[in-house]
Parts: C-alpha cells; structure tokens; sequence
C-alpha cells in the first residue's frame, strides 16, 4: 500500500513548504502566521474531522473523503514538526524503538511477551 520509491518525509515537507510559501503564509503580515500554536491548533482540528467521519457510522461515509482528510493532519504535522526543527523520521524511529521495548497489555502478556491471554 506505500510506495516508498513516491517521496519521503523530507521531500514532502519540501513540497509543504513551498505550498506554505506559494500562498504566502510565511509573510509577516500573513493571516494564516505559521506559529507552532497555530498549527498544533490546526491539527488537532483536522484530527477532530477525521473523527467526525466515523460519528454515528464504523465506516467512513467516502474513503477518499477519509484519504484527504488523513492528508490534511499529516500536512499540519509536517509543518509543526518542520518549524519546530524536530526531524521527524529520526524521532518516528526513536518512538518506534521505545514502543518496541514496551510492555503492552500486561493481562494478555506473559513473562517471555506473548500474548496467550495467560495471567
């Protein structure tokens, strides 16, 4: 389902940032100010819409609804990550290690980290 060989975060936070720059949300006086506050904002809404998709329904009324609206926190996270200096495919695979080494459900797992819903 992904295409690793498309783009990769950097190349798409590139493409965000020209976007961003294109339609002058970098200016000063830009009514849309690329403040990490603003974007957290900003992304917490978007997040809101992709759950809003699911009210009242398990299934999204429109996948391709679903695809953009997905697009659209994962524009806002680029940016916030972006201006925040924060190298997100370093700090994914750093979260990705710590949640490896995790404990998980410790009433399904057993000592030696299987899950044979033992106690």
């Amino acid at each position: 389902m992904y295409n690793s060989d498309v783009m990769d975060i950097n190349e798409l936070t590139q493409k965000m940032h020209q976007f961003v720059e294109e339609k002058g949300w970098y200016d000063d006086e830009s009514p849309r100010p690329q403040t990490p506050k603003n974007l957290a904002a900003s992304l917490s809404i978007e997040a809101a819409e992709v759950l809003e998709l699911f009210q009242w329904a398990e299934k999204p009324p429109d996948p391709q609804l679903l695809a953009g609206e997905c697009v659209d926190v994962m524009l806002y996270l680029l940016q916030l990550a972006s201006i925040s200096e924060i190298d997100l495919e370093e700090a994914v695979l750093n979260k990705l290690k710590i949640n490896h080494d995790r404990t998980w459900d410790h009433k399904y797992t057993n000592e030696k980290g299987s899950n044979d819903n033992a106690s």
